[in-house]
């Protein structure tokens, strides 16, 4: 997400660090380029043009222009204004006083609300909470069997009325089934609508009192640019909203409305939809996406994508295996499949710090090795990965053949794991000056 800004912005922010001396008019030059950045990422006229100018107003300044480091002071003079534009702090979904807590969801066809209830689902199950999930969408064909097939793929519960009942009469039911059965929150999916169709609009107010929503979400298609900003206004002075959802985040290359939302309806931006599958559901973070928008990386963020993607007991195993020096095919086929939960390397390379944009087009190689590897590794047999010892030359051209791939490529795997776990050897008898592996998923 962010591609085309955050190309340019870093473009522009190598130009400030690498100058010795700023002067107000060579700052002034970079802020007309960041400007013209934000609005070809589709950032609001209004709200780039106050950006630019707080900046202009912190930066033009004796104390910036006297700093032994100009360049690197006016990036961060960006960096937090940015950070302020987005929202400064995150915002949780809070919960009720009293369960359940309703969270209601609105916003246009298409938007991705169905799919956003099936994330949340996920991600409050992810933290213990009991989740019923129930849609008054009567009037696109099949939304409520939609929404109960990804109620059972993420494992919450799930009601819908007799066919026929009207939405607002559907909100009533199910704020008293969430009730009656003790869960802590009701997700309640409703129809897309424009902001302009007055009856919808009057009908979606009715169901948000009948249903005793504690928390109204707009959801927003992250790609809708400019008319995001037009959509959010209209919904929060119509219906009142509480926060915002951005989704399809991963197909968007300006992110404009990301930037502009929440300086227009004055609304926090709570998550980002990413990907189609239900685990794709990011909090939104102010401070990161300013980090990641210019090329800063997400620390933060690729460590608790490894904690979700690596299994702490496996990981105990694992780590128990290598210290009895036992460390087998069997292990490095499992790591392989952790590493894989992460998503692309080229995804976990742009949250690191300080990787040029051609590193990252070296990514797509390392993942189509790490797909021959793993493929190599499914077609030995458990006692060949248990004891690799025993993989001769015909074991070698039966399993280049069973995986498609070569004998050359077997040889280079099996290398790669002995060189690994001489390392591991070494390091557990506590031995120095061990020679740098090369990269060998390149």
């Amino acid at each position: 997400m962010f591609e085309a800004l955050t190309d340019r912005l870093q473009g522009i922010v190598r130009n400030l660090t690498g100058q010795g001396r700023l002067s107000p008019e060579n700052i002034r030059d970079s802020l007309r380029d960041v400007r013209r950045a934000l609005l070809e990422a589709d950032v609001q006229v209004s709200v780039a043009k106050d950006f630019v100018a707080r900046v202009e107003g912190r930066a033009v300044g004796e104390a910036v222009l006297k700093s032994l480091t100009p360049g690197q002071q006016v990036v961060g003079i960006v960096r937090d204004e940015l950070e302020g534009l987005l929202g400064r702090t995150p915002v949780a979904l809070a919960a009720a006083q009293r369960l359940p807590t309703v969270v209601l969801l609105a916003g246009l066809q298409g938007s991705g609300k169905t799919t956003l209830a099936g994330k949340l689902g996920v991600w409050l199950k992810a933290r213990s909470k009991r989740v019923l999930m129930s849609s008054a969408d009567v009037y696109r064909l099949a939304a409520i069997d939609q929404l109960e097939r990804l109620a059972e793929q993420a494992g919450v519960g799930f009601w819908r009325a007799p066919e026929g009942t009207a939405p607002v009469e559907i909100a009533r039911g199910a704020l008293e089934e969430a009730r009656r059965r003790g869960f802590d929150f009701l997700l309640f999916d409703t129809a897309g609508r424009l902001q302009i169709d007055e009856p919808l609009m009057a009908e979606l107010d009715e169901v948000k009192r009948a249903a005793g929503a504690h928390q109204v979400l707009l959801v927003v298609d992250g790609m809708t640019g400019q008319e995001a900003v037009r959509i959010g206004q209209a919904f929060s002075e119509r219906i009142g909203i509480d926060g915002l959802v951005l989704t399809k985040m991963d197909g968007d290359a300006r992110g404009g409305a990301a930037l502009s939302l929440r300086q227009a309806t004055g609304k926090p931006i709570l998550f980002l939809g990413v990907g189609e599958k239900l685990d794709g559901l990011e909090m939104f973070d102010p401070s990161r996406l300013a980090d990641r928008i210019l090329g800063m990386g997400d620390v933060i963020g690729l460590v608790e994508k490894a904690r979700q993607a690596f299994d702490s007991e496996q990981s105990a195993r694992l780590a128990e295996r290598v210290r009895k020096a036992e460390f087998s095919l069997e292990d490095f086929l499992e790591q392989l499949r952790q590493l894989k939960k992460m998503g692309s390397l080229e995804e976990v390379l742009q949250m690191l710090p300080g990787i040029p944009k051609g590193a990252l087009a070296q990514a797509a190689p390392d993942t189509g090795r790490m797909r021959r590897y793993e493929a190599i590794l499914l077609s030995m047999t458990p006692r060949e990965r248990r004891h690799p010892r025993v993989i001769d030359g015909s074991r070698r051209r039966r399993i280049a053949a069973g995986s498609g791939t070569s004998v050359p490529e077997v040889n280079q795997l099996l290398r790669d794991f002995e060189q690994a776990r001489t390392l591991m050897k070494r390091m557990r008898h506590g031995r120095r000056g061990l020679p740098g592996l090369r990269g060998r998923m390149r």
